[in-house]
């Protein structure tokens, strides 16, 4: 399953480091952040329980830059 997120990031660079703790993540199989249109993208692992995935991918990116805020 896929979905889409609007997030809010002020920088570039600060949406790699998102996007790298949301692919360190359990139950992501992949995921993509784009800066300009703020928006991330999140493949899930087969069985996944999404709402319990996209919390912990929001605390995991809260970690590397605590002004981020995805929109779940």
């Amino acid at each position: 399953m896929k979905k889409t997120y609007k997030i809010e990031v002020d920088c570039a660079a600060c949406a790699a480091k998102m996007e790298e703790a949301a692919n360190r993540t359990n139950g992501v199989k992949e995921a993509t952040v784009a800066f300009m249109p703020q928006k991330m993208k999140v493949e899930f692992e087969e069985g996944a329980d999404v709402s319990a995935v996209m919390t912990e991918v929001l605390k995991n990116c809260k970690k590397v830059e605590s002004d981020c805020e995805i929109f779940i």
